[in-house]
């Protein structure tokens, strides 16, 4: 089995497409009018805005984090310091099982949590 796509809802396709792109320094590709695919080494994560797909719901955050391995977790959390967020931890923090990490929840209040590629604790 191989884990292939993360749904992360949001309410704006617009917002969610341009605040992805700059964290994570790609375009991704617009699936339609409500989906945009970015490629995270090979599970997709893919923002829905379900209103724009025509889809008669809101969307609700995620109910728990997702987690993001990264070759430069200091960039990525200044580039969160730099963004519009909903929130960011004060710090870079280490993890008692060894694990570099910082969480945040983006505009539409899904939590995320980054961790550095290089301290990534599989059990």
């Amino acid at each position: 089995m191989k884990l292939y796509r993360v749904i992360i809802p949001v309410s704006s396709i617009e917002k969610a497409t341009e605040f992805y792109g700059e964290i994570l320094n790609m375009e991704g590709n617009r699936v339609s009018n409500g989906r945009h695919y970015f490629n995270c080494g090979g599970t997709i994560l893919a923002c829905f805005d379900p209103n724009a797909d025509g889809d008669n719901f809101e969307p609700k955050p995620n109910p728990d984090h997702i987690y993001i391995s990264v070759s430069n977790l200091e960039h990525i959390y200044n580039k969160f310091r730099d963004s519009y967020c909903s929130f960011i931890e004060d710090s870079i923090t280490t993890q008692p099982w060894g694990e570099k990490t910082f969480y945040v929840k983006d505009p539409f209040g899904n939590p995320i949590c980054f961790v550095d590629e290089k301290t990534v604790f599989i059990g």
